[in-house]
């Protein structure tokens, strides 16, 4: 089985075009990230003088949401919005709601 095989299995899509789109989709998206972060940063007023760990933490706290809606901008364009959109949904149920059930192999009381 082939890499784009996998992908297709895993991301539960049908064509090599909507792989392809979606692996356009993540590139673009994180691009732009990089690409805006300084802009964003900066129009906040936070100064360049500050120390690396604080530039870091305000990095991931500031474009976390920046980099979720791009997702979801550019999966629109590239006609995979709701593959993306299931994504986020994923991505936020991981993050916040984790799942606390008991493993499988234990009893239920």
């Amino acid at each position: 089985m082939g890499f784009t095989e996998k992908l297709k299995k895993r991301w539960g899509v049908k064509t090599l075009a909507q792989v392809v789109a979606i692996l356009i989709v993540f590139s673009l998206t994180g691009f732009s990230v990089v690409f805006i972060e300084e802009w964003i940063l900066s129009a906040l007023g936070v100064p360049k003088e500050i120390p690396n760990w604080l530039h870091v933490v305000l990095f991931l706290l500031i474009t976390l949401p920046v980099y979720q809606l791009l997702l979801l901008f550019y999966g629109f364009l590239f006609g995979q919005f709701k593959f993306f959109l299931e994504f986020e949904k994923r991505f936020f149920n991981r993050i916040f709601f984790r799942n606390k059930e008991k493993p499988k192999n234990q009893k239920q009381d």
